[in-house]
């Protein structure tokens, strides 16, 4: 076992030093981004170079029922083999015992990637940009609330406690109190954030009541999203020791801000590490323009995948710090997308469409997919936008079953992230969706009940 162990990242050996490995979680992330897999012991995982799961992982809803989406052979649920990638070996310092998670990558039995396993999603994309010499580079925003412990789904979800013994309050945002009425949680957070071996570049407080942001710091798209994947589990066990939820839901409290996963990208050419968003002078390139093109173009077409539930669309609220259209402007927090202030070598665009509650490698993937297609097709974006974008027209799809149908007729955004993936992702998601149709809301019992 030690000749493993003496390989792994640099975080969990310090974990491990002086301690006793007893089990190692075997995981890959869901179209939902939930973890699945298996805990083995430590000796059994040291003996084993892959384990199966059924690829059937990939067509349950996020209710545990299932879509159509086997294909011609039927549902056999035929095995997968699950390779473990060890550069993602990480604690699970929540856990009662010593604990190491490791993100595996899906192969079917010809060793070929399973076209609809997000993080294979992913790298295909990244592999795209890399044929043509560039490395994308992104990193993610991720609100969340912290939330009062709720085990009745009727029931309103409300802040939680803070330190003070008062719920949390609104329209906070940027306070260093209201930071610190969660400082046991955060504290939490950042522990197991180091024990990972992961950096953050800031937590601050948003707007909504409880609600966070935590900053990444930028990096390669698989490892962020690994990380972004991590980071969700973290915090709700965080949460968890401290009698309270953490949520990703994009709009949990109905009066309060939605929550994102913010994505600012830059490309850099691989032979030269140059941003090509930035020219010889500093200034902004046709690469820089044509990015923005194809976010503006495609977008609407993707926003099945970064806004993937029915609920998703009760953020795109006018006035509610969530955009409704995809209009781009510099430094400009209405928009969609956002062009940070930045020094032309750090240039890089934010895409602010994406809800917390997508699955980070599909939401990645999406956006970076949108934006190689405006480089490739040299797609001019519209003029930059001035003033408050809220006070000009929606454009981007408000209800889940609308941005499915646009999915579904976006060929050419299939082609980047694989016609099988986009094949199941929609099947899927409309299993899930007429789930939700079957079901009556409080709001039509009280409104229509006695007077229709």
């Amino acid at each position: 076992m030690a000749d493993w162990t003496d390989k792994l990242p640099e975080a969990a050996r310090a974990f491990l030093e002086g301690r006793r490995l007893d089990e190692v979680e075997c995981v890959i992330a869901d179209l939902p981004g939930i973890a699945r897999g298996k805990a083995v012991p430590a000796s059994k995982f040291a003996r084993q170079k892959h384990f199966h799961l059924p690829d059937s992982i990939f067509y349950q809803t996020i209710t545990g029922d299932w879509g159509e989406a086997a294909g011609e052979e039927g549902f056999i649920e035929r095995d997968m083999i699950l390779t473990p990638d060890m550069s993602t070996a990480t604690a699970a310092p929540w856990t009662g015992d010593w604990t190491l998670q490791v993100i595996h990558d899906a192969a079917d039995r010809d060793g070929d990637p399973i076209p609809f396993a997000p993080r294979n999603v992913l790298k295909h994309v990244v592999d795209l940009y890399k044929a043509r010499g560039l490395k994308p580079v992104v990193a993610p925003e991720m609100e969340f609330y912290l939330i009062a412990r709720n085990l009745d789904p009727a029931k309103e979800i409300e802040p939680m406690t803070g330190r003070s013994g008062r719920p949390a309050a609104a329209r906070q945002a940027y306070s260093l109190t209201a930071v610190d009425e969660f400082g046991p949680v955060i504290d939490d957070i950042y522990d197991f954030a180091e024990a990972q071996g992961f950096e953050i570049d800031g937590i601050t407080q948003e707007g909504g009541a409880g609600q966070l942001e935590i900053n990444l710091r930028h990096g390669d798209p698989v490892k962020l999203a690994d990380e972004v994947f991590y980071f969700k589990r973290l915090i709700r066990e965080a949460a968890l020791r401290h009698d309270c939820f953490a949520t990703f839901m994009a709009k949990p409290i109905a009066e309060e801000p939605g929550s994102a996963m913010h994505i600012h990208h830059s490309i850099m050419e691989i032979d030269t590490g140059r941003n090509i968003f930035a020219g010889p002078q500093g200034g902004e390139t046709d690469a820089f323009y044509h990015f923005i093109g194809g976010l503006q173009t495609h977008l609407p077409s993707a926003i099945a995948v970064l806004a993937p539930y029915v609920n998703s669309y009760r953020r795109y609220v006018k006035d509610h710090a969530a955009p409704i259209n995809l209009a781009w402007a510099r430094d400009n927090r209405t928009t969609g997308l956002r062009v940070p202030l930045a020094p032309p070598e750090a240039r890089r665009v934010e895409n602010r469409l994406a809800g917390m509650d997508c699955n980070p490698y599909l939401g990645i993937a999406a956006s970076l997919a949108c934006g190689l297609l405006g480089l490739m097709n040299e797609t001019r974006p519209d003029p930059q936008f001035r003033g408050d974008a809220y006070e000009s027209d929606a454009d981007i799809p408000n209800v889940l079953g609308n941005a499915l149908d646009i999915f579904d007729e976006a060929e050419e955004l299939h082609s980047v992230l694989g016609p099988d993936f986009a094949r199941v992702y929609s099947i899927v998601k409309r299993a899930e969706y007429e789930e939700f149709l079957q079901v009556i809301s409080p709001w039509e019992r009280e409104h229509l009940l006695l007077n229709v």
